[in-house]
């Protein structure tokens, strides 16, 4: 460096700095890290600690800088034994793990969607489910736990319904009464499934939803159970105390209930006094729905085949908007009891539609001919002259023979 006459020699800061306090070579300060280093997954916690702990301690007054290179070794094989080498530095600084509190969980059901109390009567001799809904707890609301809104003041207008699966909703959807403005509902309201066979207690799934009405809105769902029917005893009470899940879905691609129409309970009675066939059409359960509003004005029709003098029809009344209806009628066949085996009962059923032809819902024939529980119900009528025999049978999308307009 070179001055001019008359200049001064000036030395910046940084030089002034370098010179006063760095006289020599200078070397990189060790970071802290090098003497706590993170130990890797797995190390024992209480390892580590009185590691640590002892290198720092052994030491209290020298610097980082003038640490003593045994104790560094001693360290670094240690840690080294886990994984880490002395030169490895973490890529970035990560925050110490956060330990999981289980209680901590704002996931449980039972306080998040509240509690149903409930039982279940699967009636053998009757082939009836009868599901009695005692009561209700539901919580309060609260936007934290995801709750949905329900009504302005807090509370709700809560109502029970339940659906078999697999199967049509529409067509087995049964719902309690709705109570006005409160949490802690109790219906004490009995619902009854007709028509529940043995076959349906081991395959199906009784699906039982509290929802909160909305006169304006839609009906929000608030939560749900589903209990397995294989799980009752036949003619025996099983009480329920479960916690409410959030809505499940329903998969429709093995639902093979859906291509049910419904079933019908039939009465068949050979009365000696009378010298004819008493047919009666007590109820049906589970119909297709037919009409756009989701229901069926539903009537039955019976023929004994053949018929040639075409006198054989009877038509039951009409029972609106309903997928459930009970007639209650009987109606009478005279013929002589060794005919009978020779005759076919054909029984179908319609939703009558007004301006246009009637839509047909399904049917089931009983005769010599037929098999399963449609033979068994005919040989008994046969074989117990003057006894009402009464039977459940599956309405059929198609029936052979039948005359499939009214």
């Amino acid at each position: 460096m070179t001055l001019r006459k008359g200049e001064k020699m000036t030395i910046s800061i940084q030089e002034h700095m370098a010179i006063d306090v760095c006289p020599g070579p200078i070397k990189p300060i060790k970071q802290i890290s090098d003497y706590f280093p993170r130990f890797p997954r797995g190390l024992p916690a209480a390892v580590g600690r009185s590691s640590t702990l002892r290198s720092a301690v052994s030491q209290p007054s020298v610097s980082p800088a003038e640490a003593p290179r045994e104790e560094d070794e001693d360290v670094d094989q240690l840690f080294g034994a886990y994984g880490t080498t002395p030169t490895e530095q973490p890529a970035k600084c990560q925050a110490p793990e956060e330990l999981v509190d289980p209680e901590g969980y704002e996931s449980d059901d039972c306080t998040t969607l509240g509690t149903l109390d409930f039982s279940l009567l699967y009636d053998q001799e009757n082939n009836a489910l009868h599901c009695t809904i005692n009561k209700a707890k539901l919580p309060k609301l609260d936007f934290k736990k995801g709750l949905k809104p329900m009504d302005h003041n807090g509370l709700a207008d809560p109502y029970v319904k339940l659906h078999l699966l697999p199967g049509a909703s529409k067509a087995n959807k049964l719902r309690t009464k709705t109570l006005r403005n409160t949490l802690n509902p109790t219906w004490n309201e009995t619902l009854t499934y007709y028509g529940i066979t043995d076959e349906d207690m081991i395959r199906k799934t009784l699906r039982i939803s509290v929802c909160d009405e909305d006169k304006f809105r839609h009906n929000e769902f608030i939560g749900e159970t589903r209990i397995p029917l294989k799980k009752l005893k036949p003619n025996q009470t099983k009480n329920f105390n479960i916690c409410l899940e959030k809505q499940l879905p329903i998969d429709k691609t093995e639902d093979k209930s859906l291509e049910e129409r419904g079933r019908i309970l039939i009465s068949l009675k050979y009365s000696s006094q009378k010298q004819g066939l008493l047919v009666g059409i007590i109820r049906c359960a589970h119909l297709a729905a037919m009409d756009a509003n989701g229901y069926s004005d539903p009537y039955v029709k019976t023929y004994l085949k053949p018929d040639e003098d075409k006198k054989s029809k009877h038509k039951t009344a009409v029972k609106k908007k309903t997928l459930n209806p009970e007639f209650n009628e009987e109606f009478c066949y005279e013929i002589k009891h060794g005919d009978l085996a020779k005759k076919t009962l054909e029984v179908t059923v319609w939703d009558y539609d007004i301006g246009k032809s009637n839509d047909f819902i399904g049917g089931v024939v009983l005769g010599i001919n037929a098999k399963g529980e449609r033979l068994k119900h005919w040989f008994d009528c046969l074989k117990n002259k003057d006894k009402k025999i009464e039977r459940w049978h599956t309405l059929t999308n198609e029936l052979p023979g039948a005359v499939l307009s009214d």
